[in-house]
């Protein structure tokens, strides 16, 4: 009776044996589409272990033949993988995930009705006027502040008496020539910063597909052009962006993206 037993036991744990095999470190590489395959969750949920992928989207993880690997992360699909012989006999398993898209039909945002195309949603959206001194028609509403620059520039340039020494002094040293080139750098880089202000972020890379890391770099493409420094003085929003609707195509073009 104890050899029966014993056989048995042993018959079971070859059995066991032939469905798992043994353990083994399963490298691989998880990739997509648009390369963003960092820090990607990879569990075994046959062992109830898990790790993530690294910067370029490698992982390590134990397994046992039939395991179950799960890869997940906010903008991929969740993946399942069965652990197969062929797999773990591969020196490194590729592992492709597919991009999470959540697409709607219509978007309305109400009580204005947008419809989330902002070269139409301009035409229509009504806006109260803007209060200024000038709407208010205060005293001195239309005088500009000069600039600390401008203000610099008039000091080194003025000067009284029969020879003005100052604006001589500047000229010689260089002065006056740096000054007003930073009034001119100045200009041009607070009309660029007047058009950051008309439209949120998120447009420069959803609309016009512009890195959010490159939208300055953008900008000052745009702000080279003498029409764009016409367009922004003369504040109309909608040929502004239109502008740099078709800009974004010859920038996107020299610099390689997508």
């Amino acid at each position: 009776m104890k050899s029966n037993y014993f056989c048995c036991i042993c018959f079971l744990s070859a059995v066991g044996f032939s469905q798992t095999g043994p353990s083994k470190t399963m490298e691989g590489k998880v990739v997509s589409a648009d390369g963003d395959v960092a820090a990607t969750h990879v569990m075994n949920i046959s062992t109830n272990s898990a790790t993530i992928t690294n910067s370029n989207g490698f992982f390590a993880i134990r397994v046992q033949l039939k395991d179950t690997l799960v890869f997940s992360a906010v903008q991929f699909k969740k993946k399942e993988l069965v652990v197969t012989a062929e797999l773990m006999d591969r020196a490194l398993v590729s592992v492709p995930l597919e991009d999470e898209l959540t697409e709607l039909d219509e978007v309305v945002v109400t009580p204005y009705n947008l419809t989330g195309d902002i070269s139409k949603d301009l035409r229509t959206l009504k806006m109260d006027p803007v209060v200024t001194a000038e709407s208010l028609g205060l005293p001195n509403a239309h005088v500009r502040i000069p600039t600390k620059s401008e203000r610099e520039l008039f000091e080194a340039t003025s000067g009284g008496g029969l020879l003005p020494i100052n604006p001589i002094l500047n000229g010689i040293s260089g002065r006056t020539k740096m000054l007003k080139e930073r009034v001119i750098r100045n200009k041009l880089y607070d009309r660029t910063e007047r058009v950051r202000d008309f439209y949120a972020d998120s447009l420069y890379y959803t609309q016009l597909r512009i890195p959010e890391a490159k939208i300055d770099d953008f900008l000052y493409f745009c702000e080279i052009d003498a029409r764009f420094q016409y367009l922004v003085d003369a504040h109309d929003v909608l040929k502004i962006w239109m502008y740099m609707e078709k800009r974004s195509m010859a920038y996107r073009k020299n610099n390689n993206l997508k």
